[in-house]
């Protein structure tokens, strides 16, 4: 294949993805499934956490594992959930907790919150791909009929990772059938592992007697007990992954016919009947698993290396049931954890498109999907060979993750609550939020890899941002460009054949007559302007220097004889620019542009037109048009008076 072919392909999109905003996309295309199936589809990565959970549960709070994995289930169904029922209310759409925030927050503050967000999903997806890759790769080699001399947990994840990303170069769709089959297949294998142990546990109940007895002499009081699972139920927060996955789902899920396109009722219906069965039932699997976990397996096997290391439940389906369903267990395990990996890649595709390049703050490559993948699939082995594809040792950077994103979860709905003034569902969901805060800060403390790391990719994601807004900053970055009746009428004033198109760029003071008559006057002096052509001034003024890309709404009024045409944009130069080719365009003449001359520190303006969106306006209108239209005689002309 040439360079022109691998270019091509490589920037061609390698999937069907169209935007869930309806905003962006009225008719909204997605295919629609009832919502049974479409926990399925989250449930490869909710689920999937069955295949490491207790093994890191167990060797991150020993016996006290089941008392923890209780505490966080009462957690998981009396606050998460609540939040992510009320959530997907106010966000039908799929656009998540990270859209909320944005519309609550403004200008750079909102950017800048949604950018340290990012870093903290980077690490959560990416730590999903290397976590869930390494701990197929244990399942694989722990299997009796794998050959030991492929003993390379290193190497295996590697190929897993590498196989992931080959799967979305060529074309990934997430295929419900397929999440169906392996969702149904894993749980009536984890039912039947789980339900052999709890039969084991009838049938011996001086193992539980044991425990209790052990939790004793270390715990005197349920209070102490209790307080202690408190205390170490933190390090159990994988469990909780998953449910902003059911969020961003949102319009695969049918709803009812004649939904409300802005408010789909019937979706948000069948969305809190996919979350709340999902979360049941997780929470009975998480709580069962760890008791017979427990229980059942010693805990020297739960050491790094040992036989139940991020495969417990796999330990006792060989066990109980024999190489035959163990290693049905093992391949429905794989391949759920692969698949889980594939809804992580899938939700860094869908989060990076959406929210940098509109920002400005990413190449315009990174629209397509494919020079994606490659960044993506090389960073998963890169944490790959760093961790050396140990399970328990990237447990806690995946942790970090996933609690940073539900707790932004719980402050974008402890904001929207509070912002209508709902005093006791602000009071829940505040509370909410600062156990978040709580577990963060203990996994923290423990263990700050997550932190360093989401740290890391922060710091790449805002370099990588800044120097793309800088590059990007001459582009033209207007989406459109819509007029009022009255500004249409302005413009057919002074669109006469033979006549010179004549612009004068204005910042308006009060706005009054004498005001514009010495703006008029000014310009003709200092650069010749033609008095007997018609001349129109443009208004244009900053209402979000944040971002990067809008519409320019133009509205026309008539001071006294001068015509004039105002609208607000996120960037003077930029609209100003967009509107002369605008009118070039529609006009067939090429328009002139008249400004008076800035004064002031050069370095002081790019700043400003950086930040604030102003700045030098006239040299910063040229470039942008020089970047826009490479042809000289078709190029708007620019005239600044001395």
């Amino acid at each position: 294949m040439t360079t022109r072919g691998w270019r091509r392909w490589l920037f061609q999109e390698s999937r069907e993805e169209k935007s869930s905003d309806p905003s962006h996309n009225p008719a909204n295309p997605h295919s629609s499934h009832p919502w049974w199936q479409v926990v399925c589809l989250t449930g490869v990565d909710y689920f999937s956490t069955l295949g490491y959970q207790p093994s890191i549960a167990i060797a991150a709070a020993g016996l006290l594992s089941p008392i923890a994995t209780l505490v966080l289930v009462l957690f998981t169904l009396f606050g998460v959930l609540p939040m992510y029922r009320y959530l997907a209310a106010v966000s039908p759409h799929g656009q998540g907790s990270f859209s909320l925030l944005e519309r609550l927050l403004s200008f750079w503050p909102s950017k800048l919150l949604i950018l340290c967000l990012l870093g903290f999903a980077a690490t959560d997806f990416i730590i999903t791909i290397t976590l869930s890759a390494a701990d197929a790769s244990a399942h694989l080699i722990e299997n009796p009929f794998f050959p030991k001399a492929f003993d390379q947990p290193i190497l295996l994840t590697l190929i897993f990772v590498i196989i992931l990303g080959g799967v979305f170069l060529k074309g990934f769709k997430e295929a419900v059938g397929i999440a169906v089959v392996l969702v149904v297949g894993y749980i009536s294998l984890n039912v039947l592992v789980v339900g052999r142990g709890m039969l084991e546990l009838f049938q011996h109940p001086e193992a539980f007697q044991n425990w209790q007895s052990a939790l004793g002499a270390s715990h005197s009081s349920a209070l102490g007990l209790a307080l202690a699972g408190m205390l170490i139920f933190p390090k159990l927060a994988l469990g909780l992954s998953g449910f902003e996955t059911g969020v961003v789902l949102m319009p695969q899920i049918r709803g009812k016919v004649g939904d409300n396109p802005q408010v789909p009722q019937g979706r948000i219906g069948n969305t809190r009947k996919l979350l709340s069965s999902s979360a049941i039932i997780m929470s009975i699997l998480l709580l069962l698993s760890s008791l017979v976990c427990t229980l059942l397996i010693p805990l020297e096997a739960f050491k790094t290396g040992g036989p139940a290391d991020g495969r417990a439940l796999a330990l006792l389906a060989h066990q109980y049931f024999g190489d035959g369903i163990g290693t049905a267990y093992d391949l429905f395990t794989i391949f759920i954890l692969w698949f889980a990996g594939a809804s992580a890649m899938a939700g860094l595709l869908n989060i990076v498109p959406r929210y940098l390049p509109r920002y400005g703050m990413a190449p315009d490559w990174t629209r397509a999907a494919r020079p994606l993948i490659l960044v993506f699939t090389l960073i998963s082995c890169l944490v790959t060979v760093g961790f050396k594809a140990n399970v328990n040792a990237q447990g806690s950077a995946y942790a970090t993750g996933v609690i940073v994103l539900m707790g932004s979860a719980a402050l974008a709905v402890t904001l929207q609550v509070w912002k209508k003034r709902m005093v006791w569902k602000t009071l829940f969901f505040g509370l909410v939020f600062i156990i978040f805060g709580y577990v963060l800060g203990t996994l923290i403390y423990d263990d700050a890899t997550g932190l360093r790391l989401a740290g890391f990719f922060i710091a790449i994601i805002v370099a990588i941002s800044l120097v793309s807004r800088v590059l990007r900053s001459t582009e033209l970055r207007v989406e459109e460009i819509r007029l009022d009746n009255p500004a249409r009428a302005l413009l057919a004033k002074l669109l006469k054949p033979g006549t010179r198109l004549q612009i004068v760029a204005h910042r308006r003071n009060q706005g009054t007559l004498a005001e514009y008559q010495d703006k008029l006057r000014r310009i003709h002096d200092d650069t010749f302007l033609d008095l007997e052509s018609p001349s129109i001034f443009l208004e244009l003024w900053v209402d979000d220097a944040s971002d990067f890309s809008d519409v320019l709404e133009i509205t026309g009024v008539e001071v006294g004889p001068h015509m004039v045409l105002r609208g607000q944009c996120s960037s003077v130069a930029n609209g100003l620019a967009a509107f002369l080719l605008y009118l070039r365009d529609h006009s067939g003449q090429v328009p002139h542009i008249y400004f008076g001359w800035t004064e002031g520190n050069p370095v002081l303006f790019l700043l400003r037109f950086f930040l604030f969106g102003e700045g030098d306006v006239a040299p910063l209108t040229r470039a942008i048009l020089q970047r826009a239209e490479k042809r000289a005689d078709q190029r708007p002309k620019v005239h600044v008076g001395g």
